[in-house]
């Protein structure tokens, strides 16, 4: 089954022509059999959450991967649907007996959407993932290709048989692999096809190397061990302590655009069913724009014009959650927690109701919040004004973020 994805090409068909169209596949089609429980371990609760989930969300908040696919096992689609809620733009393939036969069907899911130019292979069972990694994984891939995240090995290392000892081994070249693994796609692909299906292969590195591409190490990250064991899921990953002292900074924002016919109509991150839309030089969403410039006047680095002018051609028809993730990143760069978003959408036309709790959500998936630290509310103005008229949707945002009071 697939979950219907935001259009690959149309979400920002106004990028230029040598930005890198990037996936994400995220394998979770094993049984999980040494995590014990009731279900699959990538199912299974973490931190508050399916473990699945959090791999699903570090992907969606990153803002290069605009199509995620998840390989599951055989009959594992009501997990799966369980564990990924609300999230929208996922699509679901089923996976093999082995790993690198998901993998390989995955991929061969991907070029069956219209190909892409970069994936990024991922383990379900490694939820701390950070958008550092990727970026510098990305990097990597303009002049490699193929990327993996390691480690270095810090104890001592040798080889032995039989309980004894027999030789240590130099660990200065050794490393410690993780994933996510990124390649050019094309080549991964043809490197996948061309693997023996009585071999076994314990990552996509292997499989590369074999068919003679120069796979790249970059920086991993500790924070991605892999949850193997029932002990693993009940030790969540730590969140950055907050620094001490802390002061609480507020930010406003407001944004306006008109209503016309023939645009889709974005608000808060999803798309709305009305017959008409609203008109900007990106995708109009007043309620993200309005949430990204209380953010940054919280942390008084300008507006939301100042970091993506709408003279700027890039920016025609972008994805709004791109602004807003470049917005909460410039936060975290400062040491900022965000607190709390409060968002207030004004328009007489369409009902906001229907469409809170999904608003919601998705702003939080965004921000990597709690649904209970995003308020939405909607509102009208008695039909005084351009919103009363129906001309158009207006959106008012407050952000709090805690902050070390040496900023």
């Amino acid at each position: 089954m697939v979950y219907a994805p935001r259009p690959m090409h149309d979400a920002t068909p106004s990028l230029a022509s040598d930005t890198p169209r990037t996936a994400a596949l995220i394998v979770a089609a094993g049984k999980g059999l040494r995590a014990g429980g009731d279900v699959p371990k990538q199912f299974a609760d973490y931190d508050g959450k399916p473990l699945l989930r959090h791999s699903v969300e570090a992907f969606a908040r990153w803002q290069s991967a605009p199509l995620i696919v998840v390989v599951i096992g055989e009959g594992q689609d009501a997990m799966a649907r369980a564990a990924l809620g609300e999230l929208d733009g996922i699509a679901l393939v089923t996976g093999g007996a082995e790993r690198s036969d998901s993998v390989r069907l995955g991929l061969l899911a991907i070029a069956a959407l219209g190909g892409i130019d970069r994936v990024f292979i991922h383990d379900a069972a490694r939820p701390a993932l950070s958008s550092d990694v990727l970026d510098r994984l990305n990097a990597a891939l303009d002049h490699h290709q193929g990327a993996v995240p390691v480690l270095p090995v810090v104890d001592s290392i040798a080889r032995g048989a039989d309980g004894v000892m027999e030789q240590a081994v130099d660990r200065a070249q050794l490393w410690r692999i993780q994933t996510p693994q990124a390649f050019r796609f094309d080549a991964i692909l043809t490197a996948h096809l061309g693997w023996p299906s009585d071999q076994a292969a314990t990552d996509d590195s292997q499989i590369a190397r074999a068919h003679g591409l120069g796979v790249a190490l970059v920086e991993g990250d500790e924070a991605l061990t892999k949850i193997t064991f029932a002990k693993d899921l009940a030790v969540p990953h730590s969140p950055v302590p907050m620094p001490a002292p802390m002061i609480a900074r507020t930010g406003m924002g407001y944004d306006v655009h008109r209503l016309v016919v023939g645009e889709e109509l974005w608000l808060g991150g999803i798309k709305i069913a009305h017959d008409k839309g609203l008109a900007g030089h990106s995708d109009a969403d007043v309620a993200l724009h309005a949430i990204t410039d209380a953010l940054l006047g919280a942390m008084a680095l300008g507006d939301i014009g100042e970091h993506f002018p709408p003279s700027d051609p890039q920016w025609r028809g972008a994805d709004s959650a791109r602004f807003l993730a470049h917005a909460a990143s410039l936060v975290r760069a400062k040491g900022g927690v965000i607190a709390n978003i409060d968002l207030t959408i004004i328009c007489e036309e369409p009902k906001i109701g229907p469409h809170k709790a999904s608003i919601q959500q998705r702003i939080a998936t965004l921000l990597d919040l709690r649904p209970d630290q995003v308020g939405v509310k909607a509102t009208t103005t008695e039909r005084l004004g351009f919103t009363g008229r129906g001309e158009g949707i207006a959106a008012q945002a407050a952000a709090s973020i805690m902050v070390a009071d040496t900023f």
